[in-house]
C-alpha cells in the first residue's frame, strides 16, 4: 500500500495536514510540563485578563467541576491565583500570576520556534505561500468572531 500525496483541493486532506501540524507544534511546547488544557487556560487568562471559573469552563468547553480541578492544580503550581471580583463581592476571579505568564510566554516561544523550523525546511516558494496563507486564514477567522 502506498501513501497518497495530499491533494490541496480535498478539504479532508487539508484538515489532516493542519491537525498534524498543530499536534507537532503543541508537542514542542514543554515548559512547565503543562497539559494542553492548562496551557489554553493560561493563554486565555494572559490575553483576556481575570475570569470567573464559569467563564473559563464555558470558553474551554469543559464542565465547571473539571475547570475547578484544573484551576486548583494551576494554583498549587503558582501559575494562577483566585482574587475577589471587585464588581461582585461574592464572586471570585482567576488571574494568571507572573510565573504563569512566564511559562505561557516560554511555551509560545517554543511553539513559534517549532513552526519556524518547519517553515525553514520548505522551498522559497513554499515559504512564501505559507507566509501569505497563514495571515489570510487568521484574518478570515477573526472576521468570523463576534464583535464585543
Amino acid at each position: 500500500m502506498h501513501k497518497r500525496v495530499m491533494d490541496p483541493e480535498v478539504p479532508e486532506d487539508l484538515i489532516i495536514v493542519m491537525e498534524r501540524m498543530i499536534r507537532y507544534v503543541r508537542r514542542s511546547a514543554t515548559a512547565g510540563g503543562l497539559s494542553s488544557a492548562a496551557s489554553f487556560v493560561l493563554a486565555r487568562l494572559s490575553s483576556e485578563g481575570p475570569q470567573r471559573l464559569t467563564e473559563l469552563a464555558r470558553a474551554e468547553g469543559v464542565s465547571q467541576p473539571n475547570m475547578t480541578q484544573l484551576v486548583t492544580r494551576l494554583e498549587r503550581a503558582g501559575l494562577v491565583r483566585r482574587i475577589a471580583d471587585r464588581s461582585d463581592g461574592r464572586g471570585v476571579l482567576v488571574e494568571v500570576t507572573d510565573t504563569g505568564l512566564e511559562i505561557f510566554r516560554q511555551r509560545r516561544a517554543e511553539r513559534a520556534q517549532a513552526l519556524h523550523q518547519l517553515i525553514e525546511e520548505l522551498t522559497e516558494p513554499e515559504q512564501h505561500a505559507v507566509k501569505v496563507a497563514l495571515p489570510a486564514l487568521a484574518r478570515a477567522i477573526q472576521d468570523r468572531q463576534p464583535r464585543s
